[in-house]
């Protein structure tokens, strides 16, 4: 009998070591799996973030530029059948439990951490890691801590979301671009919708585009994020510095040289009440490397150029130049 019980407490004390490890490790690395993203080269880099207004959710035409398709949006501050003017927008939601400024998914990794490292030490909502019942309690603790964060950013959106209206576009709207000769970008149309609400865009636009390609970029580089503010949307901004901080959480820094456009195509152009947008399909050559922020040694990508195609869509509000208010990945 006495070779029994020692056999059952050996186990149990086993089992109650393994459990508290793995508590150990989800508490200390769930909250990093939260705030790291895919984004991690160039501006816009291994992921689709932004708005195109009412359009976030309709595909832009393809181009000879862009044949295939454009990705979905990872980030945007758009809901699902709502036209939201990207130029007022903020983070969107996202990870496992979204964001409200980055607010509540911190909130959410603080709880479920604080939960785990009391279950650890005995504590916690439903107590230590004794038996089956706690890990149950731990299922039904990381349940509930999502539903509230979930109901709170919900309430967090309806308070803080602006509400758009938008109008016809003007009826008398030239019918397309023209081409300019002096720019990168050619072969311009409107693509498969031309002639839903079209928007004029003329060789002035084509000529901010191109140079909006370049300054984003350098301005990423040097991670101006004042410069950013001036050359792309609040929301556009918001994501900009999540990867540059993820960036300097890993201690390196994304460098973007010998930007040149190669080919461009107008997918589609159109007016939402006063503001204007314009998605255009961009394939250009770049430099894309990552160093360490110390030493200055290569940590990704390569010093040899290489070349990307991605579909950028601009916004315009009157009395204002054209911004960067999306960037998506092609297929």
């Amino acid at each position: 009998m006495p070779g029994i019980w020692e056999t059952n407490m050996n186990f149990s004390l086993r089992s109650r070591s393994l459990f508290k490890t793995i508590a150990v490790v989800l508490a200390l690395a769930l909250p990093t799996a939260l705030a790291i993203s895919s984004a991690d080269a160039r501006v816009g880099g291994g992921s689709s973030s932004g708005s195109r207004g009412s359009r976030t959710y309709s595909a832009p035409p393809s181009t000879s530029t862009a044949p295939g398709s454009a990705s979905q949006f990872n980030r945007t501050y758009t809901q699902p059948g709502a036209g939201m003017n990207s130029a007022a927008a903020a983070p969107a939601r996202g990870g496992l439990f979204g964001r409200a400024g980055g607010f509540m998914g911190g909130l959410a990794a603080g709880f479920l951490g604080a939960g785990l490292l009391g279950m650890l030490f005995g504590g916690g909502l439903f107590g230590g890691l004794g038996g089956l019942s706690s890990i149950l309690g731990l299922i039904i603790q990381i349940v509930l801590v999502v539903l509230v964060v979930r109901l709170a950013m919900s309430w967090w959106q309806r308070r803080h979301s602006p509400q758009a209206a938008y109008a016809n576009a003007d009826a008398g709207a030239a019918p397309g671009p023209q081409p300019n000769q002096r720019s990168g970008l050619g072969g311009f149309g409107f693509g498969a919708n031309a002639n839903n609400a079209p928007l004029e865009i003329k060789p002035d636009d084509y000529e901010a585009f191109e140079r909006l390609l370049g300054e984003v970029q350098t301005a990423w580089s040097n991670e101006d994020v004042a410069k950013l503010h001036t050359l792309a949307t609040p929301e556009m901004v918001s994501y900009f510095e999540q990867d540059l901080a993820q960036n300097r959480a890993r201690n390196v820094v994304n460098k973007v040289t010998n930007v040149k456009l190669l080919q461009g195509d107008l997918a589609e152009a159109w007016r939402e009440g006063e503001t204007d947008y314009a998605t255009v399909a961009l394939r250009f050559a770049l430099t894309d490397k990552t160093l360490d922020r110390n030493s200055g040694t290569l940590v990704t990508g390569s010093e040899q150029p290489g070349e990307v195609t991605e579909v950028w869509t601009f916004a315009r509000r009157p009395g204002s130049g054209w911004e960067l208010s999306a960037i998506q990945q092609t297929n």
